[in-house]
């Protein structure tokens, strides 16, 4: 038996690890862990990474959280995906999970996603269906993953889960992801090594929306941010860009007929 799995009733399940960075999101933060704590998996640790908080009602929410499952670490500001790499690090699981701290996961989510990651090594990504909750609720229509769509516009949201030695293998996140996109970009990191991508058929990721935009609300498509994000995936990733150009140019045309259908 490998380090960090146990056994319940003959099954034996790794460790997997969930990764909260939090910055200034004290009033969701424990709303998130409950729901992470909250996981049937029986074999989950937690990890939140204070990114550097400057809000006292933060900080008094983050040093009153204790529990045996849960650790924090404390680092100065570095932005989204330096604040999962640094989680990531530290995470002794063997799956992975980045939750944000104002969203919430459903308490089957680890099962599942482990489960499917455990009966098949090719698949490298797991998700499933979303829905949106506080400001707005009501279904997350994200077009189920295909390729070479993924190289248009991201369907898969920051929460999926997967291998960390596949997080090893490409780097982690990539900071230079500065405005955003630092998931879409990661998931074309584990695509362009072979990673598969499956999609759970339930509901078991929650998207909080708020009166304050997001970073995925302001990078609204056309803007300067997001075509500046656009282009540093391309330069991120050229290989994969100018292998698939073709099918990405057939996808482009494609989504366009749809469009005049629809």
């Amino acid at each position: 038996m490998q380090q960090h799995e146990i056994v319940t009733d003959q099954c034996v399940y790794p460790l997997a690890t969930i990764v909260i960075p939090c910055y200034n999101h004290g009033a969701y933060l424990n709303e998130a862990l409950e729901s992470a704590l909250n996981q049937s998996y029986p074999n989950i640790e937690i990890i939140i990474v204070n990114d550097g908080s400057t809000e006292s009602s933060t900080l008094e929410v983050l040093h009153s959280i204790h529990h045996p499952r849960v650790r924090l670490i404390h680092t100065h500001n570095q932005g989204l995906a330096t604040a999962r790499n640094i989680g990531i690090r530290h995470a002794n699981g063997t799956y992975i999970l980045p939750l944000d701290s104002d969203d919430r996961i459903a308490s089957a989510y680890a099962q599942q996603a482990i489960a499917c990651l455990e009966s098949d090594s090719k698949i490298g990504i797991v998700y499933c269906h979303a829905a949106f909750f506080g400001k707005q609720s009501g279904v997350w229509n994200l077009p189920e993953y295909r390729f070479p769509d993924i190289l248009m516009d991201n369907v898969i949201f920051c929460s999926g889960w997967y291998r960390k030695t596949d997080w090893e293998r490409v780097g982690g996140y990539n900071p230079n992801m500065t405005k955003g996109y630092e998931d879409w970009d990661f998931w074309l990191s584990l695509i362009e090594t072979g990673c598969g991508v499956y999609r759970l058929a339930d509901t078991l990721f929650f998207y909080r929306k708020s009166l304050t935009p997001s970073m995925v609300d302001r990078l609204q498509k056309g803007s300067l941010d997001d075509r500046a994000m656009r282009h540093q995936l391309a330069r991120n990733h050229p290989e994969l860009f100018i292998k698939h150009f073709d099918l990405f140019l057939q996808g482009a045309v494609s989504k366009k007929k749809r469009r005049r259908l629809f």
